[in-house]
């Protein structure tokens, strides 16, 4: 922390304590100014213990409660919208109750209700450990949070974990997993005035295209809740030159995946559709049971009162359930604005998640 740290009041309303953190730039690989605002307004709270890691902060209570649930929230955001005049970008703006500006539904209403909650439960029937991380929005090998578990697994141990992910105030259990996959096809390179001589490795991508297009993906139900799959081509690579047949075709799939399945079960899935093809998979990540069933998500879901529903997504709840903590994901906001030019959040609904984590834990 610097003498220029941004100071945030969380004694503000949870919708305006919102928008002073959108004000603070934090794309993925710039998070050191939030994380040095959200270390020091910790550290002012003295019924926490408070661990910094790189810009990944762990808060916690220690009051000996028979339960500790973890809340987490990624402090990072994707690029600002490089369209002229957006308005989800920084800083941030108001227009009636709805507040504008990268973040605002992902996820940095959520850190805001974190920060409240932090500020407001010094005595919470369970104990609760406030998990901030950087790094979300790119790549898993740099993600905070699973660096935290690499350097202080003990930290986030816990009975249950709420992922503060924007799903509109509604429990949404485990997620989906998913995986990526390069589907090559070689040809036979020629000019293209005497095509006969080669042999088009574009034309024959033409086979896997349409077995996507004629695949019907499944809906699978998991501990009570349909899990709704995908599997698509998301990008093609071929070609050297417009006079020049292609000798070589790459189509990147991206397969969306029940939580029934493990990684490797999705990948003979695919492997099994795109038989006679060269498959390689290049990233995958497991998804996520529900755990509804656990009594401290059980408790959750009812003190909420709506039914929930699935995570269609990959979330982070994943890596607690790698860690065997059962996790749902409860935010405000709809997903479906995150990453858009128009990002937004009503403040009411940061207000509603903010009193039902708090009713529940009080």
């Amino acid at each position: 922390m610097t003498a220029s740290t941004i100071a945030l009041d969380l004694t503000a309303d949870v919708a305006e304590l919102t928008a002073a953190l959108i004000d603070i730039n934090s794309v993925s690989g710039n998070e050191g100014a939030i994380a040095d605002a959200v270390e020091a307004a910790l550290r002012g709270l003295p019924h926490l213990r408070v661990l910094r890691d790189g810009d990944a902060i762990v808060a916690w209570t220690e009051l000996g409660r028979t339960e500790r649930v973890v809340l987490a929230g990624h402090l990072d955001t994707v690029p600002l919208p490089t369209v002229p005049y957006s308005r989800g970008t920084v800083p941030s703006s108001w227009d009636g109750e709805v507040l504008y500006g990268r973040g605002a539904t992902d996820m940095k209403g959520g850190v805001a209700v974190q920060l409240a909650l932090a500020a407001q439960l010094k005595e919470p029937s369970r104990d609760v450990t406030y998990v901030f991380y950087d790094h979300e929005e790119v790549q898993a090998s740099l993600s905070g949070l699973g660096r935290l578990v690499r350097h202080h697994r003990g930290l986030l141990d816990g009975d249950f974990a709420i992922l503060l992910e924007p799903t509109n105030g509604t429990v949404e259990g485990g997620c989906n997993g998913t995986s990526r996959f390069e589907v090559t096809t070689t040809g036979k390179a020629a000019h293209s005035a005497r095509a006969w001589m080669g042999q088009n490795a574009i034309h024959a991508a033409a086979e896997i295209l349409a077995r996507l297009r004629d695949h019907e993906p499944a809906t699978v139900t998991v501990d009570g809740l349909d899990y709704r799959e995908s599997l698509n081509a998301v990008k093609i690579n071929g070609g050297t030159a417009g006079n020049v047949i292609p000798d070589k075709t790459i189509v990147e799939i991206n397969y969306r995946f029940a939580p029934d399945k493990t990684p490797d079960d999705a990948e003979a899935y695919v492997r099994e559709l795109l038989d006679g093809f060269a498959v390689v998979r290049t990233d995958a990540a497991a998804g996520a049971r529900p755990g509804l069933n656990h009594p401290a998500a059980a408790d959750f879901v009812a003190a909420v009162g709506a039914e929930p529903k699935p995570k269609y997504g990959w979330t982070d709840v994943a890596r607690f359930s790698e860690l065997g903590i059962p996790a749902v994901n409860f935010g405000p906001g709809d997903a479906l604005l995150a990453h858009t030019d128009n990002e937004h959040v009503h403040a009411g609904a940061i207000r509603a998640c903010l009193d039902a984590l708090r009713r529940w834990l009080a």
